[in-house]
C-alpha cells in the first residue's frame, strides 16, 4: 500500500552513530525533504479524479442545465422578435448552463464536502490548496461546454442569429465558468451549513438567469448596477456583441479581460475560503 505524506513533513530518526570503534554516543539524524509539490501536476491530478467522480452524473447535469436554458429561450421568444434583445437572450441563455453547474453544483460539492469531513482527506495531500479548488472549478466546468454550445447554436437558429463568430465561446466559457466555479467554491466553503451552500447556490444562479437574460435595457437602474458586480455578465456581454453584423472586436477583448480578471480574484477568494476551512 502506498502511503501519502505531506511534503513538508521532516522525518527523524534517533540510534548510534557509529564512531571509529564502531560505537558512539546517540545523535538525530534528520531525512532530507521531499520534493515540494509543483501547481501544474497536482491540478491535473486533482481534475483527473474530480472528473472522474462526476462522470456518472455528467448526462443529467447537462441534460438539465441545456433544457432549463433551451426552455427559457422558447418561453422569450414570444416577447423578443430580434435585435439588440434577441442577442442578449441568447448570449444570457448560453452562459447560464456554466451558471448552472460552475456555480450552483460546485457550491453545494464544497459544502457538502466541508460538513462531511472531505476536506480533512484533501489537506493531508501534498498539493497546494490552490490546486483543489482550481481541480474541482476546472472539472465541473468541463462537463458545460457541450450545452453551451448547444444552446448557443438553438438560440442562433431561434432568433435568426448569425453563427459566422461562435467561436467565441472557445473564451467565453473557461473564463465564464473559472469567474462562476471560483464564486460557486467561495459560497460552498463559507457557507456554516450545507443547506446554506445549497441556498447560495440557488440564489447565484437565479442571479445570473435574471440579470443575464433579461435585456439590460429593460431593467432598472439599480438591477443595472447589481448587474454589473456578478462575474457572468462579461461573458454574456462579449458573447452578445459577437452576434453583430460587424462586431467590435475591442469591446469584445475588453468585456473578456474584465471576466478573466474577476475569474482570478474570484478563485483567489476561494483558495482562500479552502485554507479557511481546511484548518478549522
Amino acid at each position: 500500500m502506498t502511503s501519502i505524506i505531506p511534503a513538508t513533513a521532516a522525518a527523524t530518526r534517533t540510534g548510534p552513530a557509529p564512531g571509529p570503534s564502531g560505537t558512539g554516543p546517540a545523535c538525530t539524524v534528520t531525512a532530507p525533504l521531499a520534493p515540494r509539490a509543483r501547481l501544474l501536476p497536482s491540478l491535473a491530478a486533482v481534475y483527473r479524479a474530480q472528473l472522474s467522480r462526476a462522470r456518472v452524473a455528467r448526462i443529467p447535469l447537462l441534460f438539465v442545465a441545456t433544457f432549463q436554458s433551451v426552455g427559457i429561450m422558447i418561453l422569450m421568444r414570444g416577447v423578443v422578435d430580434g435585435g439588440a434583445e434577441a442577442r442578449a437572450v441568447v448570449a444570457g441563455s448560453s452562459v447560464l448552463v456554466v451558471a448552472f453547474v460552475a456555480l450552483n453544483l460546485l457550491a453545494q460539492y464544497f459544502g457538502q464536502l466541508r460538513a462531511s469531513g472531505g476536506l480533512d482527506h484533501y489537506a493531508t495531500l501534498p498539493v497546494p490548496p490552490a490546486a483543489v479548488v482550481l481541480g474541482a472549478a476546472a472539472a465541473y466546468a468541463s462537463f458545460t461546454a457541450p450545452g453551451t454550445v448547444f444552446t448557443a447554436i438553438t438560440g442562433s437558429v431561434l432568433f435568426q442569429l448569425p453563427m459566422t463568430h461562435l467561436w467565441v465561446l472557445v473564451a467565453v466559457v473557461p473564463l465564464s465558468g473559472a469567474a462562476l466555479a471560483g464564486l460557486g467554491a467561495a459560497l460552498g466553503l463559507l457557507a456554516p451549513r450545507p443547506e446554506l451552500a445549497t441556498l447560495l447556490g440557488q440564489l447565484g444562479m437565479s442571479a445570473a438567469l435574471l440579470l443575464g437574460v433579461l435585456p439590460a435595457e429593460r431593467l432598472p437602474q439599480p438591477v443595472v448596477w447589481a448587474r454589473d458586480l456578478l462575474p457572468s455578465t462579461y461573458g454574456v456581454e462579449a458573447l452578445a456583441r459577437s452576434f453583430d453584423a460587424r462586431p467590435d472586436w475591442g469591446i469584445i477583448a475588453f468585456f473578456l479581460a474584465i471576466c478573466a480578471a474577476v475569474g482570478v480574484l474570484s478563485l483567489a477568494v476561494a483558495t482562500w475560503a479552502y485554507r479557511r476551512a481546511a484548518v478549522r
